[in-house]
């Protein structure tokens, strides 16, 4: 399989809401709009909120989003009244995550990736 672009599809419970949370709140940059949807852009991928939802946030569904300045992202979006699930911590695993959520629940889990962590190494010539 060749996959040429991927994005993740939320259908909320208040589309109008849901919208200006990534785009007001979090300040995601919007790719485009269509009628009843909007596409922001996630890092290498996309994010469409899109219809309307009928059961809310699954348990088992988790936006990762990596940040340059994990503190300095949780201050402000604390400050801004998002629903905080976790402070930032160091996980056992290395990495610095704290936890929010959307308006509909849906967890996001904000990453750090420390300077000294193996996802920033070449392990090429480790083999």
């Amino acid at each position: 399989m060749e996959v040429l672009n991927s994005r993740m599809i939320l259908r909320p419970g208040d589309r109008e809401r849901t919208v200006a949370f990534y785009r007001d709140v979090l300040e995601l940059a919007v790719s485009r709009e269509f009628p009843g949807g909007t596409v922001f852009f996630l890092g290498q991928g996309f994010l469409e909120v899109s219809g309307e939802g009928e059961h809310g946030a699954g348990p088992d569904q988790v936006l990762w989003l990596q940040v340059r300045d994990l503190r300095a992202e949780f201050d402000e979006l604390s400050a801004r009244g998002v629903t905080v699930l976790a402070a930032p911590e160091r996980k056992p695993w290395g990495l610095d995550e704290a936890w929010i959520a959307d308006p509909d629940g849906v967890r996001i889990v904000l990453v750090e990736v420390p300077a000294d962590h193996p996802i920033r190494r070449d392990t090429r010539g480790d083999r």
